[in-house]
């Protein structure tokens, strides 16, 4: 079932990120978003950071000779498929389907059209004296989720990364959870192996929850994200929920958070989870 598209938020009429302030998003009304509402005077800013010019894992420039994607489809090793269903191509360029955004080019995404990234949603009971937790208010229990604290914004989020070209969404989850939420990348061969054999079991039972757009700060009107978010549960809390969680790679600060509806997450995390809070009947 292809994703519904969304109105997007977060990637219009603010300061591009990473960029000081310098880079300015064109202003984009609620009424003007859609590219099928005229907007005669739309002119985008154009930027695409340097620092993903060159890089192994980034598109070539579309004006490069020896640069020839196949939108819409399995390109090599790269997926150009959107989980929205086709994309428009408007003068070579691919077109964002949730609308414009006020910058063209990719800015600091990697790729052309979607950038595919995968977010694992791990989730336990909280207990106090091995007996659920309950809010007063709702007088439902309290559910738990494992939030990590991005480097570039330091804005609260899920654990999630971007899918490696060739790689399958089941291997990004689990390593995009090792990687941020216990700090995989910095632990001996043994303590790795020690630590995927500890999780093996739960997310073998990952449940989906969301796939499609993704109201990134970082969207352009030319390349966007698009996740699929997966939720692990451990409802007897003696998997995951008892490991000793340590922030690496791309995060700073790693914790369990209360799951509660007035959370500040990072793009539209916090709407994942009200999807979770629906299917398991805990506080929102």
């Amino acid at each position: 079932m292809l994703a519904k598209i969304m109105f997007h938020y977060k990637c219009r009429n603010n300061i591009y990120p990473k960029t000081d302030g310098k880079i300015v998003r064109f202003h984009v009304p609620d009424d003007k978003v859609s590219w099928n509402s005229p907007y005669p005077i739309y002119n985008p800013t154009l930027f695409t950071s340097k620092c993903i010019v060159g890089q192994p894992w980034a598109d070539l420039d579309l004006n490069a000779s020896d640069f020839q994607p196949n939108w819409n489809s399995i390109d090599g090793y790269v997926n150009r498929i959107s989980l929205t269903g086709m994309y428009e191509i408007k003068n070579g360029y691919p077109l964002n389907p949730c609308g414009r955004t006020g910058i063209t080019g990719r800015g600091v995404l990697g790729r052309w059209g979607p950038n595919h990234a995968a977010d694992p949603i791990v989730t336990r009971w909280k207990k106090s004296k091995n007996e659920h937790v309950f809010n007063k208010n709702s007088d439902k229990p309290i559910l738990q989720f494992v939030a990590i604290q991005r480097k570039d914004s330091g804005e609260w989020a899920l654990p999630g990364g971007m899918v490696d070209s060739g790689e399958v969404i089941s291997t990004t989850l689990k390593r995009e959870f090792m990687e941020e939420a216990m700090d995989l990348l910095q632990k001996s061969e043994e303590d790795a192996v020690k630590i995927e054999k500890e999780i093996e079991e739960i997310f073998n039972e990952g449940v989906e929850v969301f796939c499609g757009y993704v109201d990134d700060p970082r969207n352009t009107d030319n390349a966007w994200m698009e996740t699929i978010a997966t939720l692990f549960h451990d409802e007897k809390g003696d998997h995951v929920g008892m490991l000793k969680l340590h922030a690496g790679d791309d995060a700073v600060g790693v914790k369990w958070v209360d799951l509660d509806q007035n959370l500040k997450l990072y793009a539209n995390h916090i709407s994942f989870l009200e999807k979770i809070a629906t299917k398991l009947k805990c506080h929102w």
